[in-house]
This record gives structure tokens, sequence and C-alpha cells, in this order.
């Protein structure tokens, strides 16, 4: 039997991006009970973003090189799981996503577009809590899938001295 390796490495993606699905499923959940239990997002995003600096603290080297950071943050897999376009310069990395597999699943759980929102920003506290542990970096979100835009974009920028 040949092994196909396109039809691999798409149920690989497949399956990479079912597992974000069901991981943004829990987190549904869990801010949807919190708030039954009277808390605000507040904690979600506290958690999020204490999650984030503990990567950014352990699992990226220390650099104030954006074209060294860049190939850490965006591996193959993440590229292709959210169709990303990258493109990195001496100041600026900039990220554009085609598709989250996050979004896919808040969409399948609610169509209340402000809570998507809501929750999509409180995903990305996770990006700008890697990003605080890089004193040369700083982050911006732009457009963004969760509001409806076809595309979202990041950009981690080093700071002007």
């Amino acid at each position: 039997m040949i092994k196909n390796e396109a039809s691999d490495r798409g149920q690989h993606i497949k399956d990479l991006r079912d597992a974000i699905e069901h991981r943004a499923t829990w987190f549904y959940y869990l801010v949807q009970e919190a708030k039954k239990r009277g808390l605000d997002y507040d904690f979600a995003s506290d958690a999020i973003t204490a999650c984030g600096c503990f990567h950014g603290d352990s699992k990226y080297t220390k650099t104030d090189d954006l074209k060294a950071f860049a190939p850490e943050f965006v591996s193959d897999n993440v590229c292709n799981i959210f169709e990303m376009d990258t493109e990195v310069t001496d100041d600026e990395f900039n990220i554009t996503f085609h598709y989250c597999p996050l979004v896919a699943a808040w969409k399948k759980l609610t169509d209340d577009e402000e809570e998507i929102a809501k929750l999509c920003d409180i995903a990305m506290d996770g990006d700008r809590g890697i990003c605080s542990t890089f004193p040369d970096f700083e982050f911006e979100l732009g457009k963004t899938i969760a509001k409806g835009d076809p595309i979202c974009e990041v950009c981690f920028r080093k700071k002007q001295k």
C-alpha cells in the first residue's frame, strides 16, 4: 500500500484543528459557568494572560530579534492550522490568519457575535502575555475573524527606543 502523504498531512491538520476546537469548547463552557456564578470575564482574561506569560518565560528563547522569535512562535503546523501568512522584518512580525478553529468552535455553540468577539479577545491575552515577557516587543491586534472580518491580523513590533 502506497501512503498518501498529502492525505495524511491533511488529516493531521484536521486532527489538530479538532483538538483546538475541543479546547475552545471547554473554554466557552468554563466561561459560561463562571458567569452563572457571578464572575465577570476578568478571571478568564487574567488566567489566559498568566498562561501566556508562563509560555513566554518557559517556551521561547529570550531575544530582542523578531526574526529569531518568529519561527518559534509560528511552527509549520500552527501556520497550516490557522492558514497563516507571515512576514517578518527587523522591526515587525506580521501574521495574517485566514482561519480560526476557536471561532469555528464558538460559532457552533452560540450566534452571539459579541460573546464570540469577547472570547477571542480573551484568547488573544495569551499572545499578549507572551509578548509582555519580551521587553523589546509590543503587541497589536488588528482585524479579527471573531468580529466578522475575513482575517485576523497580529503584529509583534519592536518598541521604539
